[in-house]
């Protein structure tokens, strides 16, 4: 993997704070915080707007800055993969910096009706949607593979940080000078993060853009890859059983702080500023917990903490008390977080990254602007405290699953690129688009390796399909039933070159030796690569170097 010149000298270590020595990573990290600061305060700012209205319509404020991540996740993940992620990060922030400004406007007029305020926040929530692949597609450019956990827990802390900071400070200006001047100030906290894009001179990247590969053929690659990789789908599985009853908490805090504990806009930005501050204080005991706990010990802590507290807020109506159970909220939050989104980074390849955690961040960020209402309809129907204690029990209940369903290690996942197949020998280059193209490999196996290659081959069947097989198939020869028939069909050439030069891993790698180590000694598959000759044939008898009449093809030598 290829990293930023920056990331190089950034120390090795179990400090949470080693990521911080990469230069880019470093001031984007800065940026961030400021960015973040200002979209909390504009968080306290819009809420409180709407604090005089029904439960429902506060709690939408969440999912009209959420929703758009499960409108534009995907199409979002083709972008930062398919263009350069910088570009894409620039454009988010400029469009964001657009919207924001609008807002601005509208406050400082009294011309923000409800709908107008939430039509806004879902425009800045499909900037958030735009940017959040590409920002974390490039996390691993600027810091080492070994420190990607502790780059996702500086996140965390980053924005756990401007918690603390931003809805106090949001709400100190909302009841000194009013709501216009949070939107303002988060107009300006744009300019930070676009200022340090436009300096960084990103290096090449590790891989190609993808040669001519369409959105829905890109969006399509992305859902078989996450379909044939287990250990994305375990994340994303104990991400779903987190999200909802986490939810709960940035949902129902605002109903929490006026109705039960009778706070207004100032203490309820303290109370999550509070939250914020736990999270900050909590990172640097975080890899000590790490190490103590384990990765499935933290996501089993972290929702049984966070169900406490729920729990807390529906019985106590003192301010200070619930401030101090709020403490361990953040902690909690932070660990779990980190802990998934490190998880998910480490298990994919640079060509699908962007894709895959789009994947990731639709069922983050999703879950959470779908269960916002949810929580709001509980609160109107059964109260806030009802509401409340239905949320610590999800979160009990997904915890639960964890012995059944827990998340494995990286170990034995190696996501780099393994340019390890030979030159197809072909009488003829095929053009980009030129396709389907079926691919055979033929394996003797004898007899008392037949069960062992064939379980050994399930996990070969799911790298193939993850690098765009769209199909798969093993044969056994019945004539020579030693013979085993791979075959798997590839959409185009193009696609197949990938397979060959950048989608391949050394995972995959692994899984093809292990299963040729089963193989007759001394024997090599025999590979075939076939094309779609129902327009005619793509070479002909007299003439094997022509191509044939529908296809554009150039004469080659063979390899």
């Amino acid at each position: 993997m290829s990293t930023a010149p920056s990331a190089k000298g950034a120390p090795a270590g179990d400090s949470p704070w080693a990521p911080l020595a990469a230069r880019v990573f470093r001031a984007l990290w800065i940026a961030q915080l400021v960015s973040n600061v200002g979209s909390w305060m504009q968080t306290v700012g819009a809420q409180w707007l709407l604090i005089g209205h029904d439960a429902t319509l506060v709690t939408l404020v969440q999912t009209a800055a959420g929703l758009p991540v499960v409108l534009l996740a995907l199409p979002s993940g083709v972008l930062a993969d398919r263009y350069d992620r910088r570009a894409v990060l620039i454009t988010a922030q400029v469009a964001m910096l657009a919207v924001s400004t609008s807002l601005t406007v509208l406050a400082f007029r009294d011309a923000l009706t409800p709908a107008l305020l939430l039509g806004l926040t879902f425009l800045l929530g499909c900037g958030t949607a735009l940017m959040g692949p590409a920002w974390q597609a490039v996390q691993p450019e600027l810091v080492e593979r070994r420190q990607l956990g502790q780059a996702a827990a500086l996140g965390a802390v980053n924005m756990n940080l401007a918690r603390a900071v931003g809805p106090a400070l949001g709400g100190a200006v909302v009841a000194a000078a009013g709501a216009g001047w949070v939107f303002a100030f988060n107009a300006l906290s744009y300019l930070g993060i676009t200022a340090v894009l436009a300096l960084w001179r990103r290096p090449a990247p590790e891989l190609p853009v993808a040669r001519g590969e369409k959105l829905l053929a890109a969006t399509h690659a992305a859902r078989r890859y996450v379909l044939n990789a287990p250990g994305v789908r375990r994340v994303l599985l104990r991400t779903a059983l987190f999200i909802p009853g986490g939810a709960a908490l940035w949902s129902l805090l605002p109903l929490v702080a006026s109705r039960s504990l009778g706070l207004g806009s100032g203490g309820y930005g303290l109370l999550l500023g509070v939250v914020g501050g736990g999270a900050v204080a909590g990172a640097f005991a975080l890899p000590a917990i790490r190490r103590r706990c384990g990765v499935n010990g933290l996501l089993a802590a972290g929702p049984l903490v966070l169900a406490c507290v729920l729990v807390v807020l529906a019985t106590v109506r003192t301010p200070w008390v619930a401030a101090v159970a709020l403490l361990p909220a953040g902690l909690a939050w932070i660990a779990v977080l980190s802990t998934l989104n490190a998880a998910v980074q480490a298990r994919l390849p640079g060509w699908v990254r962007a894709r895959g955690l789009a994947v990731y961040l639709l069922v983050f960020q999703g879950g959470q602007a779908l269960a916002a209402p949810l929580w709001g309809l509980l609160a109107e129907w059964l109260g806030v405290t009802s509401a409340l204690f239905i949320g610590g029990a999800l979160l009990l209940a997904g915890a639960a699953t964890l012995r059944r369903w827990p998340l494995g290690g990286t170990d034995d996942i190696d996501p780099t690129p393994s340019d390890h197949w030979p030159e197809p020998p072909l009488v003829f280059v095929p053009g980009q688009d030129d396709g389907p193209v079926l691919v055979t490999v033929v394996h003797r196996v004898p007899s008392a390796n037949w069960a062992a290659f064939t379980g050994r081959m399930d996990r070969v069947a799911r790298s193939r399909r993850r690098a765009e097989a769209l199909s798969w198939g093993l044969y056994q020869d019945g004539k020579e039933p030693e013979r085993f028939i791979e075959t798997y069909l590839v959409a185009s050439w193009a696609e197949h070159l990938d397979q060959h030069h950048t989608r391949t891993t050394a995972t995959d790698r692994r899984q093809e030796e292990l299963a040729r180590a089963l193989t007759e000694p001394g024997t090599t598959p025999e590979v075939t690569h076939a094309f779609d000759a129902t327009a005619g044939p793509v070479v002909t008898e007299t003439d094997p170097a022509r191509p044939g009449p529908d296809a554009e093809r150039v004469p080659s030598a063979t390899s």
